[in-house]
């Protein structure tokens, strides 16, 4: 009874109106790296079921011709360029640019041209030349894979959002530690930020669009 309370306020109160997609299409896949695949570093949840379902999102990606873009925490080797993000979370601080843990995960290797965004923050837009690039391809719809929903995903979809872009989080795509969090912020990012679909229902929408 509660949620269906919770989601009456909402649509009362206007949020959550649909965001009509519009080509050109972008693809942004934030932080499917080695080190949040294993639940001994940064896992767990549902990452690693998203990692294997962003494969053939990107495979699509690809075959359309869409701009691809990933990101990775890298911290200087030194450490030199520590944050309140790592004060807050020290251990970030392990993820160097050699790192294996740094390193994106190998079924989801960027392909040549595909833009490769290093951060030390939650957003991949946050002091980085992403919004510039995808500007420059012209992109107006941004799809969204990534780990995890509550933390890079959310603060990426954000910015997306905050610079002009239309997001698009693939709910089955994207991946967190505890699913409570997921779950929570891909109900707060669809009433706010975003459009969210699963993999085959945004492939389908988006085949009409760029038809």
């Amino acid at each position: 009874m509660k949620a269906r309370n919770d989601i009456s306020t909402y649509q009362r109160q206007g949020f959550g109106t649909p965001l009509e997609l519009k080509p050109p299409v972008g693809l942004l896949i934030i932080d499917f790296v080695n080190g949040f695949n294993d639940p001994d570093v940064f896992g767990g949840g549902n990452i690693s079921q998203a990692i294997n379902n962003t494969v053939p999102l990107l495979e699509a990606a690809r075959k359309s011709g869409w701009p691809v873009a990933h990101s990775r925490i890298v911290f200087a080797d030194d450490g030199a360029d520590h944050n309140i993000f790592s004060l807050k979370i020290p251990a970030m601080l392990t993820l160097k640019e050699g790192v294996h843990n740094s390193a994106i995960v190998p079924e989801l290797t960027p392909a040549e041209g595909e833009f490769v965004v290093r951060k030390t923050v939650p957003s991949a837009f946050f002091g980085t030349s992403l919004a510039a690039w995808l500007a420059q391809r012209g992109v107006q719809t941004l799809v969204v894979a990534g780990a995890v929903t509550s933390g890079c995903v959310r603060a990426s979809v954000v910015d997306a959002m905050s610079y002009g872009f239309r997001p698009l989080v693939v709910s089955d795509c994207v991946g967190d530690r505890a699913l409570e969090p997921h779950h929570a912020n891909l109900f707060d990012m669809e009433q706010k930020n975003a459009t969210v679909m699963t993999r085959d229902e945004a492939l389908s929408a988006l085949a009409e669009i760029t038809a």
